[in-house]
């Protein structure tokens, strides 16, 4: 996937061809970095149980397996000159377009077999343990959200309703059509909702819980207090919090059709309460703990106490 991000990128400079309002190699660029990082992140999840399992072996190559036909796709259609998502204009577009759906619903059942997995082992420090189990959880939930691009649009209810053929079934915006102005990078909607944001959120939980751990270790350095495991363990579990409350948010502000950067009044109160909810959170989190004493230290206090 990295050397196939190389290739896109390339293919960006040298091939001036735009599909749906978009640079044509701008797709398979982004979703090849996204598989790296998930295969990475994966793996490295893996790596931390204390040993490897049948289950676990098959369920991690179902995911690259996976992964490679989805590209194959993405590529070839890139190729072709046509769209790989939503296109059903053609029986070849159609039936390939089933089989990515094919590969992402195994990609879904595999992931869910590995957190499963990681849910039964133990993966470092209580801290590190539910900072992976939580992230792949979140990252199932995104994941999940993205079947929401695949319902029809209102236009296309209307034109089935009416007997007439589709070209393309499913978007990713929501109350404009794909291919209008986009933010730079991540190519999302600036006029209407987009489906991409909440399942891009939620995805990256699998790397955005692992990696605010290691900013906290690595803080803790300078700061005592956080070498408590249970100071950690706490400042995990509001920083998943906030990540399933802003999966929340940014779902029910797409869905309403709006555009991330052009929030609603009900939007910013929402994320208010949600950014001051885990202000709190991380103040409670990092309250100095009692030292609980050790099977050593109780003789002694007991010893003390009857004296």
């Amino acid at each position: 996937m990295a050397g196939l991000a190389v290739v896109a990128a390339v293919g960006m400079i040298v091939d001036d061809r735009v599909l749906v309002g978009a640079p044509i190699w701008f797709k398979p660029l982004k979703f090849a970095v996204s598989f790296a990082a998930y295969g990475l992140t994966l793996a490295w999840m893996l790596s931390r149980r204390p040993a490897p399992s049948r289950v676990g072996t098959w369920a991690a190559h179902t995911v690259v397996v996976a992964g490679l036909i989805e590209m194959a796709i993405i590529v070839g259609q890139t190729l072709r000159g046509r769209r790989s998502h939503f296109n059903v204009e053609t029986p070849l577009d159609r039936g390939l377009f089933l089989v990515m759906g094919g590969t992402i619903i195994a990609l879904w059942v595999a992931t869910l077999v590995l957190a499963a997995l990681l849910f039964r082992a133990r993966l470092g420090d209580r801290a590190a343990t539910w900072a992976i189990r939580l992230g792949a959880l979140i990252a199932l939930a995104g994941l999940l959200l993205g079947g929401l691009m695949l319902m029809p649009t209102p236009e296309q209810q209307a034109r089935q309703a009416a007997g007439l053929a589709s070209a393309v079934v499913g978007a990713h915006g929501v109350g404009v059509p794909d291919g209008g102005p986009a933010m730079p990078l991540t190519g999302w909607n600036t006029t209407g909702g987009d489906l991409r944001v909440p399942h891009f959120v939620g995805m990256h939980a699998l790397q955005a819980l692992p990696l605010f751990l290691l900013g906290v270790e690595a803080l803790a350095r300078r700061r005592a207090r956080l070498r408590d495991e249970r100071v950690r363990l706490r400042l995990v579990l509001t920083a998943a919090g906030f990540l399933t409350g802003l999966l929340a948010l940014v779902t029910w502000q797409a869905l309403r059709g709006q555009a991330l950067i052009h929030p609603d009044a009900p939007t910013l109160l929402a994320l208010a309460a949600l950014v001051a909810a885990t202000t709190a959170g991380g103040h409670a989190a990092l309250r100095p703990t009692r030292e609980t004493p050790t099977d050593t230290e109780r003789p002694a206090r007991a010893t003390e106490l009857t004296a």
